[in-house]
């Protein structure tokens, strides 16, 4: 119990901190962005390359996922994960950022999955998208946060390496069966596979290169004239995106991931076309969302008329 009180304030500390940065930054930078001109455009093209992206790292992770699942003997087809992920990661919008772990296990549950492997894999999913995309955000980011605030190189690269190690322990099977046992998931259960592990891995810091791609992409649809490098759509995807997952508070990161992407871009593109990319990024990221969930809804709305 000490240790999950623990845990709990150290996520609202370094949401907390995040919200200082964040606030600290705007009104630093308030002035520049009150001469800003907001322009907008739209690309069809790269846009729709964007939402293709995004979707293609979903089945990247959905397939991760099923692999944990299979290396603790647990079976689940294609078709029934994708709806299970899918839907289950809606629960984020709901304030506390559990709720799209508990969807995810107990729909898993229904589909035959032991209620322990569907929460436990669903909680070394979001250990390894943290860590991964902490390191992603130090390796691609890390100067050119220094360039915008010197001093933080250091840290920025601390935290990566930090997130690497912690991701490196979870194949380490006495430290992956105690994550189990603090989840109350027990001891008698099986240490997962190194392999499915490692590949959820990979899979994962393919994610999140992919989904700074689709920010790229987003940038080049939705600018008169993008000047956003790669490594910084990258590094700054990341890096905000987990911001919005350890805001405990925030219903799907809202305000907070946006406003931390806005400090981390504006100083490479200017004030006025980050605020425009980070409004068309929560516009992408709804739209992949709730269009990938839209076909699954049908599905059983349309099972459920003709039952």
């Amino acid at each position: 119990m000490r240790e999950g009180v623990v845990v709990r304030l150290a996520r609202w500390s370094i949401a907390l901190l995040i919200l200082a940065f964040v606030a600290r930054t705007v009104v630093w930078n308030w002035h520049d962005f009150q001469t800003q001109t907001i322009t907008w455009t739209f690309r069809p093209l790269p846009a729709l390359a964007s939402v293709l992206l995004v979707w293609a790292m979903y089945v990247l992770l959905i397939e991760a996922w099923r692999r944990i699942l299979a290396g603790w003997g647990e079976s689940l087809a294609p078709v029934p994960a994708a709806r299970i992920w899918v839907l289950s990661s809606l629960g984020k919008y709901v304030p506390g950022k559990v709720w799209a772990i508990a969807g995810m296990a107990l729909m898993a549950k229904d589909r035959g999955v032991a209620a322990w492997a569907a929460t436990a894999s669903a909680l070394l999913m979001q250990a390894l998208s943290i860590g991964t995309g902490a390191a992603i955000a130090a390796i691609f980011g890390g100067q050119a946060l220094a360039s915008q605030r010197p001093g933080l190189l250091a840290w920025f690269w601390v935290g990566g390496a930090g997130a690497l190690l912690a991701v490196a322990a979870l194949m380490y099977p006495p430290v992956s069966r105690r994550l189990l046992t603090l989840a109350g998931l027990g001891l008698d259960q099986p240490a997962p596979e190194p392999a499915p592990l490692v590949f959820g891995l990979i899979a994962n810091l393919a994610a999140w290169i992919g989904y700074g791609g689709a920010l790229w992409l987003l940038a080049e649809a939705v600018l008169v004239r993008s000047e956003l490098a790669p490594a910084v759509a990258i590094a700054g995807f990341a890096a905000s995106y987990i911001a919005g997952l350890v805001a405990l508070f925030v219903p799907g990161g809202l305000v907070v991931r946006e406003g931390l992407l806005f400090a981390l871009l504006q100083g490479s593109i200017g004030a006025g076309p980050a605020t425009a990319l980070a409004v068309a990024s929560r516009v992408l990221l709804t739209i992949t969302e709730l269009g990938a969930a839209v076909p699954f809804l049908i599905l059983r709305w349309g099972s459920a008329r003709a039952a």
